[in-house]
């Protein structure tokens, strides 16, 4: 997400990915004031191998020449994995450009602003860290894995004198095409969001003031497999085939009902292989939006922006195949930017009559993973009435904040 700022304001780019080509692509075009970057399954999939490589590559982009700018930073990650209890390979990065003056971030414990000073990172067990608020699903969320990393952290920030929350999130996933083409929502429809429902009523319960919040990572929506099937194979005749010991079915085969029967879709409990992937990226796949139904449960309660980019998961970890989409699961919008409604006041201002916000993905011919890279906005001329208490500006400032449309409703 890139927000570009006038003098009035900051220039704001949140970002949910994998790293991929972000600082050469977006931070040298945007210059953004101010910076996060939120990552999921930090370390990758095999974390136990991987997480030793973590530390240097944290040191080498912090040095980096794309954030020379950059003289304050925060970095939280959550890379103890021999702690099944709390581990949720969550990675929050925040990065604050030189020429941007007064910026405070919360203190938790003390319910306190405190300056942003310098560079600093958090790692192993975060659990401790009094600048933010960490959480891991409990395990009856998602019975079916016997050891899941979801969960969420939250850090609160106040910049040019406006006061939010940025919570990076990670979703259950779906277990098993099978299980999900059953009913429609599916169950873990279902799972997700009673999820999202406790992330949202913990940031806007009576511990703390509400403020305007972001919550964005990888929120594992996926389309209405049911119904998305339905439609595609409209025509078909399916075949179902059973396990000899359990008959359980193993797999459903939709054929064409003329044209010498031929194969429209494979479904397994991993596998989704559709014969015709142009459907999933013609018009950036706007044709099956109308299935992306699970975000209209919180319509209430959070806003995203129109979605104008094709979906963000499951493609190709094949480094020549930057557009290619994997054959194991529906391709689904599962990475998003949302927001309060409040916030949404905050980045649709607009002066002049200017275009101030562009949500879309990064890097979209590049290899960066199953999930692309994911989404971004761009905002200019972002401008905010008064949210932290002006006492305190050269020290940890108490949180009162002022009434006003920095304030969630």
């Amino acid at each position: 997400m890139a927000v570009k700022g006038a003098a009035a304001g900051a220039g704001v780019l949140l970002v949910t990915a994998n790293v991929g080509s972000l600082f050469d692509d977006v931070v040298h075009a945007h210059k953004p004031h101010f910076m996060a970057l939120h990552c999921q399954e930090f370390g990758g999939k095999n974390y136990e191998a991987s997480m030793s490589h973590v530390d240097k590559f944290v040191k080498e982009l912090l040095s980096s020449d794309a954030m020379k700018d950059y003289n304050r930073a925060r970095v939280y990650l959550d890379e103890n994995y021999k702690s099944q209890e709390h581990f949720t390979a969550l990675g929050s990065f925040y990065f604050l450009h030189e020429s941007l003056k007064n910026i405070y971030q919360f203190d938790f414990k003390a319910k306190k602003y405190k300056k942003v000073t310098g560079k600093e990172i958090y790692s192993d067990t975060l659990e401790s860290t009094p600048m933010l608020e960490k959480e891991k699903f409990p395990q009856d969320y998602f019975p079916e894995c016997k050891w899941s990393r979801k969960g969420f952290i939250r850090t609160r920030w106040c910049i040019t004198d406006c006061a939010f929350d940025l919570v990076n999130i990670h979703l259950f996933h779906d277990a098993s095409n099978l299980i999900a083409w059953e009913t429609s929502p599916s169950v873990y429809s279902g799972i997700r969001h009673k999820a999202l429902g406790y992330v949202l009523d913990r940031i806007i319960d009576q511990r703390f003031e509400k403020v305007s919040y972001f919550v964005f990572g990888d929120f594992n929506f996926r389309l209405d497999a049911k119904a998305v099937v339905e439609t595609l194979c409209a025509k078909a005749t399916m075949q179902t085939i059973r396990a000899a010991d359990t008959n359980e079915v193993v797999k459903l085969i939709f054929r064409e009902s003329d044209n010498d029967r031929k194969v429209m879709l494979q479904l397994e409990k991993k596998l989704f292989d559709y014969f015709n992937q142009d459907v999933f990226r013609d018009n950036n796949g706007t044709a099956l939006l109308e299935f992306d139904r699970e975000l209209s449960v919180f319509k209430d309660r959070l806003y995203e922006l129109d979605i104008s980019f094709p979906p963000s998961y499951p493609y190709s970890e094949d480094s020549s195949q930057g557009k290619q989409y994997m054959n194991t699961r529906c391709p689904a919008w599962c990475d998003r930017i949302l927001m309060s409604h409040s916030a949404k006041e905050l980045i649709l201002k607009s002066e002049n009559d200017e275009k101030i916000v562009i949500y879309d993905h990064i890097g979209p011919n590049v290899c960066m993973g199953d999930h692309k890279e994911k989404d971004a906005y761009e905002m200019r001329r972002f401008s905010v009435k008064p949210h932290c208490s002006k006492e305190g500006k050269e020290r940890a400032v108490t949180e009162k904040p002022n009434r006003n449309n920095c304030i969630d409703k």
